[in-house]
């Protein structure tokens, strides 16, 4: 292969009105891509994670109030619609999904670069702009990321698919906790703000690799016109119907405001939790309690990361939105009583919340997308979107803790899950919401027969680095 027939594979320009057989790919066809993209869920994971430790790392070493620190969730999850709605959907669109990950990787790359020098100078609003640009980068990540695992692949496993790339991602929420109580708690305030920084630069030296390696492999594109075919066969298109009619998507856009907001709120403030309603030994010092409660965050955490996994093997039995609608309204029964309890039981009840949370984010993502065929693209950026209630409702969260204390604020996301489950009871229980649903898990697109009516005019590859030929060809309708 010539160095310019090099360059021409790689080019990041896709051509959205062509149907492709990425509307039809095999599980053997999708694997490639799709372990390539759920690398990026284990980042954000990660990056989320270590924000819900520095909160309290801040409250600690800057001495600033749980209000103010909630600056942090404001900065990365603000960052979200301006990514979802603005630079990233406008790339998603005029060239596709690869160009879109490589963007988001290089912001984040930025992002973690200007933390170091805010960092030296102990400056919290200019490591809040930081956040910002991080959160650019992985709001530009999700808008693309969500949608192609969701459409990489059967239909029918789509739910189930999407998940299983969540699971990495609640991996990396319980591995930063971790990585915080060892590094950012146990050493004194200078030399814990200097670990902060080596952080961050390992972060932007891996996201510029893995921004090179998405560059140098070739993954199918999966254009407007492939998801209008799959809503027309399942004979659940909804895409006849101007994008501003899609009220199922704006449904699901809220609910995933508010059911981001809830966790946002209960996972940034549970080392305060922790702190509250423990028994603590009058002598414990403050770095001393918060390494414990990063301790107890991390458990938590790897409560989400279980409930993943058993949500999934439920989905291989049971339709989706019955699991969904479960899952959400554990969230409502198992945080309330964290209101009015202490000690162990209290925080047991966040740790059960958090199991439940644990497929609520990506099921919405795929629930929200049926049917949308031509508007996938840019209907991915309004549910992606959604994320920005992580930076409303932590500040009213914080806010009502610093005057009535954490517990008490944990009547905050309890509403906001509320709000959250009238999107799951539309599902399950309102025909228009529930048909198309069920028209999707019922598809046999991708499993069986091979990719009807495609030509070899244009050639691309699927799952395949450096083009090499054992790639699978990727052809697209004359």
């Amino acid at each position: 292969m010539g160095f310019k027939q090099f360059l021409q594979r790689r080019s990041l320009k896709s051509k959205d009105d062509k149907r492709t057989p990425a509307a039809e790919l095999t599980l053997r066809e999708s694997f490639y891509p799709i372990c390539l993209v759920t690398v990026l869920f284990f980042l954000w994971g990660f990056s989320y994670g270590l924000l819900d430790t520095l909160n309290k790392h801040f409250q600690n070493t800057l001495g600033i109030s749980r209000a103010r620190s909630s600056g942090l969730q404001a900065a990365y999850f603000g960052a979200y619609p301006l990514a979802a709605l603005g630079h990233a959907n406008w790339i998603l669109r005029h060239y596709g999904y690869r160009a879109t990950f490589i963007w988001g990787l290089f912001l984040y790359g930025v992002g973690s670069l200007i933390a170091w020098p805010c960092i030296l100078a102990r400056s919290f609003a200019g490591f809040c702009v930081a956040i910002f640009i991080i959160g650019n980068g992985l709001g530009s990540l999700e808008t693309a990321a969500n949608p192609y695992i969701t459409v990489c692949g059967p239909p029918k496993y789509a739910e189930i698919r999407i998940n299983v790339s969540h699971t990495f991602n609640g991996i990396g929420t319980v591995i930063a906790p971790v990585l915080g109580s060892y590094v950012f708690f146990v050493f004194d305030e200078e030399t814990a703000l200097r670990n902060v920084q080596w952080v961050y630069l390992a972060i932007a030296i891996f996201v510029f690799i893995l921004a090179i390696a998405f560059w140098l492999s070739v993954i199918p594109e999966i254009t407007d016109a492939d998801m209008a075919f799959q809503a027309n066969e399942s004979h659940a298109n909804a895409d006849d119907q101007p994008f501003w009619k899609q009220y199922r998507l704006f449904h699901a856009a809220f609910s995933q405001f508010c059911y981001v907001g809830a966790q946002v709120a209960i996972a940034g403030y549970f080392i305060n939790y922790v702190d509250d309603v423990l028994p603590w030994n009058p002598n414990d010092s403050m770095a001393y309690r918060s390494g414990i409660g990063s301790k107890y965050l991390a458990g938590a955490q790897a409560a989400f990361a279980l409930g993943r996994p058993c949500g999934i093997f439920l989905m291989r039995y049971f339709r989706p939105r019955w699991i969904f609608l479960g899952f959400m309204s554990m969230c409502v029964v198992f945080v309330a009583p964290s209101i009015t309890q202490r000690g162990f039981t209290g925080m047991s009840m966040l740790y059960v919340t958090l199991f439940f949370e644990s497929i609520c984010f990506p099921t919405i993502v795929a629930l929200g997308m049926r049917g949308l065929g031509r508007h996938t693209k840019r209907g991915s950026g309004w549910i992606v979107g959604g994320v920005i209630g992580g930076a409303v409702v932590p500040p009213l969260t914080g806010v009502t803790g610093d005057l009535h204390g954490t517990p008490m604020s944990m009547v905050v996301p309890l509403c906001f899950f509320v709000a959250a489950l009238t999107y799951p009871l539309a599902l399950n229980f309102v025909p228009s919401y529930r048909d198309i649903a069920d028209a999707f898990s019922d598809t046999t697109i991708g499993i069986e027969g091979g990719h009807a009516g495609v030509t070899d005019e244009e050639n691309g590859v699927v799952g395949g680095i450096f083009g090499d030929e054992k790639a699978v060809e990727v052809e697209h309708l004359r």
